[in-house]
């Protein structure tokens, strides 16, 4: 009876042990599957952490990279002067060359942000500060183009005045040939009217004098005798056809002396009596004096004096 008790006693033990056992191993396999769940959560949040820093990091450095475009293209257009009254032709190409460059620097830092929000986008993380700096950014790069856009503008407003100016310029030179072909020919003109003016106005005021006695004068073809009755009373006078070679040609505007140096003089062409005179000079007439050209000249432009 002992021994019966005793087997039984045995059995139980050895199934308590083993449902004890058993219970162990079920609650060891269940720590070791929440163990390698939390393992393979720790891996991954580790993963995206990885990929959240390698993430800023670029984005981070990007951001640096379009910021420092950006204030270049500020401080390089502060630095353009569009003035259409100085500047050469290589000044010109070097501002065209800072627009080109500043106009695709703008479009490489629009690309890199579109880059950047899809990078964002994609990568399913949420970064606000960052969504609002590519916003900031935008606003920039937009703000910049428009200005580069005016800056383009202005540019070609003045190329189109400098080429309305260099028209004009063009159309004024080829008027001016024609001007000045104009006023070469007048100038000619009034040139040949001017030398035919003094050439009448010369040959108006031309005139001639001669002196000399009666007989010089007579032997010369100046004077002769006329009139009288068998050879008294006959009137010395200059002849019709008188030899003009004998004369001295002068201009009567600038010649109102002529020299005698006689002891008697008188005139025998005819002349008002008020527009000359003989002066006399240590009982000498030494010259005739015009005193009034107009006058004396009026009736005739020969002057002939018979001396003594």
């Amino acid at each position: 009876m002992k021994t019966e008790k005793n087997a039984m006693l045995k059995w139980i033990v050895i199934g308590l042990f083993a449902v004890v056992v058993v219970i162990a191993g079920i609650v060891i396999y269940n720590n070791e599957s929440q163990i390698d769940e939390l393992s393979n959560q720790n891996a991954d949040l580790n993963m995206s952490i990885q990929e959240r820093d390698s993430l800023v990091n670029e984005m981070s450095s990007t951001f640096d990279e379009i910021e420092e475009n950006l204030t270049f293209i500020r401080e390089k257009r502060s630095q353009l002067v569009l003035d259409q009254s100085e500047g050469t032709e290589d000044q010109k190409k070097a501002l065209v060359a800072d627009i080109k460059l500043m106009n695709e620097m703008l479009e490489e830092s629009s690309k890199k942000i579109d880059e950047l929000e899809q990078q964002l986008k994609s990568s399913g993380i949420e970064i606000k500060s960052f969504r609002n700096k590519i916003a900031k950014l935008n606003e920039n790069i937009l703000e910049q183009d428009k200005n580069i856009q005016l800056l383009k503008t202005e540019l070609e407003q003045r190329d189109y005045q400098i080429a309305e100016m260099d028209l004009q310029i063009e159309k004024m030179d080829s008027q001016m040939v024609v001007l000045e072909t104009d006023l070469a020919v007048k100038v000619d003109s009034i040139h040949k009217a001017n030398n035919i003016i003094s050439e009448q106005d010369s040959e108006l005021n031309k005139a001639f004098f001669a002196s000399g006695s009666f007989d010089e004068l007579a032997q010369n073809g100046v004077l002769t005798k006329e009139g009288g009755f068998l050879g008294i009373g006959k009137s010395k006078t200059i002849k019709e056809d008188f030899n003009e070679t004998y004369f001295t040609e002068l201009d009567r505007r600038n010649t109102n002396y002529f020299p005698l140096f006689v002891k008697k003089a008188k005139i025998i062409t005819e002349h008002p009596d008020s527009s000359f005179r003989f002066i006399e000079e240590d009982n000498l007439i030494t010259y005739l004096e015009i005193e009034n050209p107009e006058e004396f000249w009026k009736l005739s432009k020969y002057a002939v004096v018979e001396t003594k």
